[in-house]
């Protein structure tokens, strides 16, 4: 769409894919904690599909679309990195219930229920389902999971490559199946939770209404199962971390000598 000297008519197209990023925002909104404000995801969407028109000028149909949607995402990932929407207490509480899932699971040779995980952390059950509640968008792995003891983060390691090697294909192949492996053995409605947000792509609120529960009750069942799957991926995450520490310095070495 040009005016009649040639150029983009930025303002119509703006006005055309508008709807686009407000649809993003509020996708992402089912699966971010209730302090992020949609008018904040949207307006970064705005710079994401702002950035997509200067980028991308032919072919301004669907293969556009396409295109702009993943500048739209980034763009509000990148905003809510910077404003760190996680709150500290959030990522703390989360660690606890991680931590006395193994310290159960390791004492009992099963998965813990919510009222044994409320007993062993010393709370009420509602206080605990409180946790869970406010936990709402905690992620199944940080980059900080990826950190060495040395501070260098899997960004910094990995940004410059331009392409993986047969030991890590095969060290995230491995990721991948523990993983699959991991959800298989959740509580049975929690896998259920993790099927029809990632699988059926349905919102909270939906996934309520099939389950027979309220929207704030399935947000915890999703906390718990993430929760669940993180305390069973943190030793092979730390594993990977350090393996990719090791080969790192070894290269250095190498370098060196």
């Amino acid at each position: 769409m040009r005016d009649a000297e040639g150029r983009l008519d930025t303002d119509s197209l703006v006005a055309s894919y508008a709807p686009l990023v407000k649809r993003i925002a509020y996708q992402m909104m089912s699966r971010l904690p209730a302090s992020v404000e949609v008018e904040d995801l949207i307006q970064n969407g705005m710079m994401g599909l702002l950035e997509a028109l200067n980028r991308f000028e032919e072919g301004m149909g669907a293969q556009f679309e396409t295109y702009a949607a993943q500048r739209i995402r980034g763009a509000m990932l990148d905003g809510l990195r910077e404003a760190d929407w996680a709150p500290r207490s959030a990522r703390r509480d989360m660690r606890r219930i991680e931590t006395a899932i193994r310290e159960l699971e390791q004492k009992n040779g099963r998965s813990p229920s919510e009222a044994e995980l409320a007993a062993h952390l010393g709370m009420p059950l509602p206080e605990y389902q409180r946790m869970l509640q406010d936990a709402r968008g905690h992620q199944l792995v940080y980059f900080e999971d990826f950190s060495s003891d040395d501070g260098e983060d899997f960004l910094e390691r990995h940004l410059g490559e331009t392409g993986a090697s047969p030991l890590e294909l095969l060290e995230n192949a491995d990721i991948r199946t523990r993983l699959v492996k991991a959800i298989g053995e959740l509580p049975e409605r929690e896998k259920m939770v993790m099927a029809l947000y990632y699988d059926e792509d349905l919102n909270l609120r939906e996934i309520g209404e099939v389950l027979g529960v309220t929207e704030s009750r399935v947000s915890q069942l999703h906390s718990q199962a993430v929760a669940r799957l993180r305390a069973q991926m943190a030793g092979l995450l730390a594993a990977k971390a350090g393996k990719g520490a090791r080969r790192g310095r070894s290269s250095g070495n190498a370098a060196e000598a």
